[in-house]
């Protein structure tokens, strides 16, 4: 089984899991009411998608 023969520098594993961060989901403007929404999504204030209502409210 392979062992480290070293101890991983501090530097040296956070250079590692910078990439580890969560990521911010893609937000855009609603086309019908102006509201933030995620992308390729139902609006959950109007119930619009692609200018078509899916949910009638």
């Amino acid at each position: 089984m392979a062992v480290p023969q070293r101890r991983t520098s501090k530097t040296r594993r956070d250079k590692r899991r910078t990439h580890f961060k969560l990521a911010v989901p893609g937000m855009v403007k609603c086309e019908q009411c102006g509201e933030l929404k995620l992308g390729h999504h139902v609006c959950k204030v109007c119930g619009y998608y692609k200018t078509k209502e899916v949910i009638s409210q």
